[in-house]
């Protein structure tokens, strides 16, 4: 089938006479290739259903603000000790109120682990169909699942990218439940981030002013998925997106990038890129640890531009509390003249309404009037 667009006369998705949107993804989806069977088919025009308006695309003559703004690199060594201890708060407190987002080095995830989990979902993308379509799906009780934007049927416009996905809600994952090509490195790797996350529970705790193990207690930031992108190079990036903009419907998210970079935040209504940094990892605040601090650290809205250089390979972590957990505003922060901001809700609730917002932040539904 021809999957071409016709930029050549500005048309958006859903223009054209006769555009039967819903066929092209159904065909393209039975492919079961992903945006990199387009790429290896010479495709040389972006499909029209991966298409984006123009108002949501970035301004090809504005730069990111990387002159006036430069997100906030936190480095973790010593954190053991305790004057080094509170310098590291300090920085993680001030990231998380007026940022939402900060880069670690120094983590204690070893570089070779990094390295080794970026090889292995590139290995997985660029396998033979034959070995990767075992994995495609769109079912979310599917612990493992390859796919092209799990809302590929139903938005308006999709991403250029493909992913590969693990579940772990339930508990670790049966090495011979991973796809070969990745098994070990996703084994190792998260391993890695579950003992970073408890790391990162008590630095932000202590952040808060709250306890060392207080947000270990609330059970509010447990590793749950592990969803992994393969951005192909785009031919015409300027008319897609690789993620478009959105905050995390999570609690936090610790996010390995590879050299390429691409990721971008929000920041004072600019567009800041977050630069690559070997060895370095990616921790940004989502919707639900803003909730639950009553505002006092800010999730953040982010995005992933198309590009002309590719393939990029990111790797993230999402840690989320637990299903039966009822979120609302940490009553230590609470008192008459800082009233609750928002009411209580459950995770699925909440994800609910940040799925019908078509991934944007769902926090003003659950605002108390």
């Amino acid at each position: 089938m021809d999957f071409t667009s016709s930029v050549g006369n500005k048309l958006v998705p859903g223009d054209e006479l006769g555009y039967d949107r819903a066929k092209e993804v159904k065909e393209f989806d039975e492919t079961k290739a992903g945006v990199k069977g387009l790429v290896d088919s010479g495709v040389t025009k972006v499909p029209r259903f991966l298409i984006h308006p123009p108002e949501s695309l970035p301004n090809p003559m504005l730069s990111p603000a990387t002159t006036h703004f430069q997100v906030p690199v936190i480095d973790l060594q010593g954190f053991e000790q305790s004057c080094r201890r509170m310098e590291i708060v300090d920085q993680i407190r001030k990231a998380s109120e007026t940022w939402g987002i900060f880069q670690m080095i120094n983590h204690g995830v070893p570089v070779s682990a990094m390295d080794k989990m970026l090889e292995a979902v590139q290995q997985f993308h660029e396998q033979p169909k034959e070995e990767k379509i075992k994995w495609y799906s769109r079912d979310l009780k599917q612990p493992v699942k390859y796919y092209t934007n799990m809302n590929l049927l139903v938005s308006k416009a999709a991403s250029w990218r493909d992913s590969i996905s693990f579940d772990f809600k339930y508990g670790p994952l049966n090495l011979a439940a991973l796809p070969l090509a990745c098994r070990e490195s996703v084994s190792e790797y998260w391993k890695h981030m579950i003992e970073l996350s408890k790391t990162l529970k008590e630095l932000l705790s202590e952040a808060l002013g709250l306890s060392t193990d207080y947000l270990a207690n609330i059970e509010c930031m447990k590793p749950e998925l592990f969803l992994c992108h393969y951005y192909p190079a785009c031919p015409e990036p300027y008319l897609t997106l690789g993620t478009k903009k959105h905050s995390d419907p999570s609690s936090l998210t610790i996010l390995l990038q590879d050299n390429i970079g691409g990721l971008q935040v929000l920041h004072q209504d600019n567009w800041v890129n977050v630069p690559p940094v070997h060895g370095a990892l990616v921790v940004n605040i989502g919707d639900l640890l803003q909730l639950i601090t009553n505002d006092k650290f800010r999730s953040v809205e982010h995005r992933v531009p198309a590009g002309r250089i590719g393939p990029r390979i990111s790797a993230a972590c999402f840690l989320n509390p637990s299903p039966a957990r009822k979120l609302g505003p940490i009553k230590e922060f609470l008192s008459d003249s800082n009233p609750p901001i928002y009411r209580e809700t459950h995770i699925s609730e909440y994800a609910a309404h940040h799925t019908s917002k078509a991934g944007n932040s769902a926090l003003s539904h659950f605002k108390l009037l």
